[in-house]
């Protein structure tokens, strides 16, 4: 098979490098772990025949994460919400409306954030050897300590120069690879990302959290493991196969972790009946009414006593400037407006570090005004009801805004897990009780963002 001709889209300001293999009723999305090269893979035997068969099951969309391999490279670690508008700039170029997302490794919590917030958009999710998170919690003890994965983080980077280290490394993870076979991996690896970059990318991973988005995932899930990998253990496949409600766990025999290896023809094949199925259930036309969002709320402090200063047509003007001003910063940061009542706004965005930014953004633009607002955010399930949003989401959120001091932005734990790597700088306020919402809530200041 010839190489696929390598195009370009843009997500922002960046140029993503993705390639459009075979033809099919169904677009399948496939997201590596880590390191891809989308001119090199053809160049490897194992990727080039994998990658062609998988174009067997449906029109595949091969892409290169920023920072990796043809893409742009970027200035600092991007967030998952930033990734996920790459998946969404491709899909649009390649005129793909709904996918099948497959990730592998750090890429499934990437695929799985995004079927749950675009629904519409997500026919099925294929999990390989991944987890909800990547280190150690009390739910999932198997998993490394923060500790002992940055040490696997600087031994990485410090053998990076030396390909014989890096096809070592291959080894270890897929043993059933040939001397040649592991050095082709090293290479496509090693020419796909930077140390530094591979670096800042597992390191954003290590605080990463999923776990509360798992059971909002609505689309048709199989996750897959095989159950004689050293590194990767098959307890946190099984944690995300009873998390994720329907999902079904497919254990393989086999002990390699690159899913190019060892048997793929078992491996295959039930990814060939999972996507005939996933199309099959398929409403192609369907709206979700339900989603996964951020939803925030502000009000301004003091309100009364200002207004009564004021007097009523003075007070009236104010918060016009008021509602332009928060207007001006929710279209900077693709909020979405749901409703405002007196001097209070509520809206809902699809990535919680863009909710957070534009919370910090709207707190400084309304200083001009003299005015001092509190925040609070939540990320959860909301339904969509036309232009209404409801759910236990936004009272949640209503809830974190209340607890909120003059001038702070106030997050819940949730929130916290899922803007890992983003730069924003959290404080810890404690275990707290919402009034009206079940046991105690975990919240975090945000100190800069």
């Amino acid at each position: 098979m010839e190489p696929p001709e390598t195009r370009y889209t843009t997500s922002g300001d960046v140029s993503i490098a993705y390639q459009v293999v075979g033809e099919g009723p169904v677009d399948l999305v496939f997201v590596p772990s880590l390191t891809h090269h989308l001119e090199l893979v053809w160049e490897n035997p194992p990727q080039a025949r994998f990658f062609e068969r998988l174009a067997t099951l449906g029109r595949l969309l091969l892409f290169d994460k920023r920072g990796t391999g043809m893409s742009d490279r970027v200035v600092g670690t991007p967030t998952l919400e930033t990734r996920m508008d790459d998946i969404r700039a491709v899909m649009d170029a390649a005129g793909s409306e709904r996918s099948v997302l497959i990730g592998l490794g750090e890429g499934g919590p990437l695929c799985a954030l995004f079927a749950a917030t675009y629904p519409e958009r997500t026919i099925g999710l294929v999990l390989i050897h991944t987890a909800p998170r990547f280190t150690r919690s009390p739910e999932l003890p198997w998993l490394p300590t923060p500790a002992e994965r940055e040490r696997e983080i600087e031994e990485a980077l410090r053998t990076w120069h030396d390909q014989e280290a890096v096809a070592a490394r291959f080894v270890e993870g897929s043993p059933s690879a040939t001397e040649e076979e592991s050095r082709g991996f090293a290479r496509v690896a090693r020419l796909s990302v930077s140390p530094g970059a591979a670096a800042a990318y597992l390191r954003m991973s290590t605080d990463l959290d999923i776990r509360d988005v798992l059971p909002l995932i609505r689309a048709r899930t199989i996750v897959m493991h095989r159950n004689e990998i050293e590194h990767v253990d098959i307890r946190s496949s099984r944690y995300l196969a009873e998390h994720i409600p329907g999902a079904r766990m497919v254990e393989l025999p086999g002990r390699d972790f690159a899913p190019q290896m060892g048997d793929t023809d078992g491996l295959l094949g039930e990814l060939a009946d999972f996507v005939s199925a996933a199309a099959a259930e398929a409403d192609w036309h369907a709206e979700p009414d339900r989603v996964l969002a951020t939803v925030l709320f502000t009000d301004i402090v003091g309100s009364t006593n200002r207004a009564a200063e004021l007097g009523d047509s003075a007070w009236r003007a104010l918060l016009h400037r008021h509602h332009d001003a928060i207007r001006v910063e929710l279209g900077r940061f693709r909020g979405r407006e749901v409703d405002t009542a007196g001097d209070g706004f509520f809206a809902t965005f699809d990535g919680p570090a863009r909710a957070i930014r534009c919370a910090c953004a709207i707190r400084d633009s309304l200083h001009d005004l003299d005015l001092e607002v509190r925040a609070g955010l939540h990320t959860g399930e909301c339904e969509r009801d036309g232009e209404q949003v409801t759910g236990i989401a936004v009272h949640i959120g209503a809830r974190v805004a209340a607890m909120a001091s003059p001038g702070e932005v106030l997050v819940s734990r949730t929130v916290k897990d899922l803007v890992a790597g983003s730069g924003i700088e959290l404080d810890a306020r404690g275990e707290h009780e919402l009034k009206g919402i079940p046991g105690d809530w975990q919240l975090f200041s945000v100190r800069a963002a």
